[in-house]
């Protein structure tokens, strides 16, 4: 990892900080090029009800209209949880040239967990990824909503269970 990869990665976990107070789920990211980071993202998908609407998607839509292009090699993307096949495929189409993740995502993650959609030789563009950059804090931030959440919802099936009327 190079010596930024953690700063960057406090920066991504802060937003989905900003993603969770949204009451989404807590995943961030960042792009960064040239030191700068250039855009963020949060997910999406429950304010906007968008299946697409995850923190890399929004991240990259982003940079590209920064940058005026859609091409952005020589910058790194930095998020909290391991792309999905959908985000790794979106990485691979902007040509980001790194991709570093905190927590690994046994159920989901395309950057070498369930598969590494980077290494498919045959598509034209290969980004190098690096997992586990601040992985603890990454997985605790997702543990503690899921906690949360389930609990509310144990909580809320109880309320609605009373006398008789």
């Amino acid at each position: 990892m190079k010596r930024n990869d953690a700063w960057y990665m406090e920066k991504a976990l802060a937003v989905a900080a900003w993603g969770e107070s949204l009451d989404e789920v807590p995943v961030g990211c960042v792009i960064e090029k040239d030191g700068k980071i250039i855009s963020w993202g949060w997910n999406s998908r429950q304010t906007k009800q968008d299946p697409a609407g995850h923190a890399e998607i929004m991240a990259i839509r982003k940079a590209a209209e920064k940058l005026e292009t859609w091409h952005l090699d020589g910058c790194t993307l930095y998020v909290t949880l391991e792309p999905c096949c959908m985000c790794a495929g979106a990485i691979i189409q902007s040509r980001i040239s790194r991709v570093v993740f905190g927590a690994y995502d046994p159920k989901g993650g395309c950057c070498g967990s369930c598969l590494n959609v980077f290494d498919t030789k045959e598509f034209n563009h290969h980004p190098s990824s690096e997992g586990g950059c601040l992985k603890e804090r990454c997985g605790q931030i997702l543990t503690d909503y899921f906690r949360k959440k389930r609990k509310l919802k144990k909580r809320k099936s109880f309320d609605m269970t009373g006398p008789e009327q």
